[in-house]
């Protein structure tokens, strides 16, 4: 079938033709935006989920409400920055949304004051001034210039939030990747955030990460619970994905099989990224205004080295061979999580032995865990990739081998 006509978006963060299975969560942020906008509380979110579940998508859904309903917007994908250049990354932002509030020639008092705030707690960055964002104004003494991350940021919000509010209008901060902030940056984001909502300020943030976020969250500060919800986002259900691969053809005038959407909805788990990936290679298989069953097996090697050469590979070109051997034992006990004990045995190690191995992997993002002494892949179908991708378990020699 025609490429360009396509309908299929496997590409990171881009919004599918159809999207389904979040209604609960767009309703969530519904409710969230009218009820700030009235200036009564109401908890923000974590939406957390394993990679490939559309976390990335439906922050840019709520961009999109928010828009529409005259808020403006702040987007952050957060990085492992040191606290300078998270900092920097934030305080940019909250610039150019004072701007986007209110023209500068019609900046009130508040305005002016968030501004000197704002250069406080870039300054901080740097006390010669060199990283303050092309700012003139002066910095304002006693805000944002305590030196503590937390109080910074508390200022930083509030003050946000105080302009906002002069020109009835509020302020959405959605920050992604937020498992990869630092327990004080974490610290100091719900701390702000709390007095924002004491303040009565229309000011929130909605983050999206995975599954650990929650546990961080409570970790970082014990209000977290009370303050935001934590909806976890999974694989679609048989009915969603079904939509999510025939909704998008039909707009085409293609029509799915009923035996070609059972094979692709098992194929794909119903996770939304590989859906995506499937459609758009099946598409270049078929002809006619049917895609068939046959179609689909013809796609299977198509689909699995598309996934295998970008979504996958490039997380485990990252690891180091004992990570990678690692990964692979975990692998070879299955999909589910796995205790710590049972992987190191694979490895013919003690679990203690592993420990650093298995903490690195949850630092960069490969593991989580779901429960204390069990750990289980980010990543959708990993197992299935590393057993494709190390057909033989090699366990590596080295300092954490057991020679007693």
């Amino acid at each position: 079938m025609d490429p360009v006509s396509n309908p299929y978006t496997p590409n990171a963060g881009a919004r599918p033709q159809a999207v389904v299975g979040r209604d609960d969560q767009l309703a969530s942020f519904d409710l969230l935006l009218r009820r700030l906008r009235l200036g009564r509380s109401e908890q923000s979110m974590f939406i957390t989920g394993l990679r490939g579940v559309g976390k990335t998508v439906l922050l840019g859904q709520f961009r999109s409400k928010a828009l529409a309903e005259g808020w403006v917007v702040v987007e952050l994908e957060v990085s492992k920055h040191d606290d300078s250049r998270f900092r920097l990354d934030v305080g940019a932002r909250i610039r150019t949304a004072l701007l986007e509030l209110s023209p500068r020639a019609r900046w009130n008092q508040r305005f002016e004051h968030a501004l000197s705030v704002l250069r406080s707690f870039t300054l901080s960055v740097d006390q010669t001034g060199s990283l303050t964002l092309g700012m003139t104004e002066s910095a304002a003494e006693g805000y944002a210039d305590h030196g503590d991350l937390a109080l910074d940021m508390t200022d930083l919000l509030v003050s946000l939030g105080d302009a906002a509010r002069s020109v009835e209008r509020g302020v959405v901060l959605l920050f992604d990747e937020v498992q990869f902030l630092h327990k004080p940056q974490l610290e100091a984001l719900i701390a702000a955030l709390h007095k924002v909502v004491q303040r009565e300020l229309p000011v929130t943030l909605v983050a999206a990460g995975l599954p650990q976020i929650a546990e961080l969250a409570g970790d970082a500060k014990s209000y977290a619970e009370r303050l935001f919800k934590f909806p976890h986002i999974g694989e679609l259900s048989d009915t969603d994905s079904r939509k999510a691969l025939s909704v998008p053809a039909a707009d085409e005038g293609v029509r799915f099989s009923d035996e070609a959407l059972d094979l692709a909805v098992t194929l794909t788990g119903g996770y939304p990224y590989f859906i995506q990936e499937l459609g758009y290679a099946v598409w270049g298989i078929a002809t006619g205004n049917e895609i068939t069953r046959a179609d689909v097996e013809q796609t299977v090697p198509i689909y699995e080295s598309k996934l295998d050469a970008s979504f996958f590979r490039v997380r485990l070109d990252r690891a180091t061979e004992l990570q990678r051997a690692y990964l692979r034992a975990m692998a070879s006990l299955g999909p589910d999580p796995q205790k710590a004990a049972d992987v190191a045995a694979v490895l013919k190690r003690q679990s203690t032995q592993l420990g650093p191995t298995r903490a690195e992997l949850i630092n960069m993002g490969l593991l989580y865990t779901p429960e204390h002494g069990y750990a289980a892949f980010t990543v959708p179908h990993f197992d299935q990739f590393m057993i494709r991708a190390l057909p033989q378990l090699v366990i590596p020699e080295g300092r954490t081998r057991n020679r007693s």
